[in-house]
């Protein structure tokens, strides 16, 4: 694959638009539209920003890490950038979308690379059935939320949440629960990537939830359907010695 065009894209700290500048000053570069690859320096937070603002180019994304855990980015290195870039290992990542009902007949369609997650509104529980394949698997789970994850998404709010770590490549998403109070002993599911998951709010007026798609978020749903998208794709790059499914390997060790 050719890197000879890049597009450098840069979260708004310090840290990243100083990178930025000395990167530009560096190596010649272009707008995303006409580059080979897209690096993006930043944060976690910023790659996912990224992978969605630039998923319609299908650009493969380099990432450089200038913010705090930068999980899904590569170390930060200026020097034989595109040599470098000629020896990483692609990652193709399809997102999950979302589709949710909400109160007064809106509709919300979202996507995500990390996770689908719903949470309570106010200080009373939720109560959320859940449905998989139309078929309920929970008629009523009293729980401050719930979430759907990818394989790549695992290690985030998933893992915070006491859900399972996922393996690249595994054919399977998270289904997690969120300080679940019943079924008491319920913490989640590993489900098929071919799943369709419902999930139905119950007592929607007294206890209200909202829903986050990675960074999209929206309020008083009653019902929420979640799907891995197949037909779209983010090629993300990784140095071979440190890519993205060894370092999901490794959190399964960490004490």
């Amino acid at each position: 694959m050719s890197h000879r065009k890049i597009a450098f894209v840069a979260g708004k700290s310090e840290s990243a638009q100083d990178a930025m500048s000395r990167l530009c000053g560096k190596y010649d570069h272009v707008r995303p539209d006409k580059a080979d690859v897209i690096v993006a320096l930043g944060g976690d937070g910023f790659m996912l920003r990224t992978l969605h603002k630039y998923l319609d180019l299908k650009k493969p994304v380099f990432g450089m890490n200038r913010g705090s855990v930068g999980f899904l980015m590569n170390e930060y290195r200026e020097d034989d950038l595109r040599e470098r870039m000629a020896r990483t290992q692609s990652i193709e990542l399809h997102p999950l979308r979302m589709e949710a009902e909400c109160k007064g007949g809106k509709k919300a369609n979202a996507i995500a690379f990390n996770e689908v997650s719903l949470f309570r509104e106010t200080g009373q529980a939720a109560h959320i059935r859940v449905c998989v394949d139309d078929v309920v698997r929970l008629p009523e789970m009293v729980c401050d939320g719930v979430l759907i994850s990818t394989p790549a998404g695992s290690t985030a709010y998933n893992m915070s949440a006491y859900g399972p770590i996922l393996p690249l490549g595994s054919g399977v998403l998270g289904l997690t629960a969120i300080s679940a109070y019943r079924p008491r002993r319920w913490r989640g599911a590993i489900l098929p990537h071919s799943a369709r998951v419902t999930f139905e709010i119950l007592n929607d007026d007294k206890r209200p939830v909202g829903v986050s798609a990675d960074f999209n978020e929206f309020r008083d749903v009653i019902k929420v359907k979640v799907f891995e998208d197949r037909s779209l794709y983010s090629n993300v790059l990784y140095d071979p010695e440190h890519n993205l499914e060894e370092r999901i390997l490794q959190e399964q060790f960490i004490g």
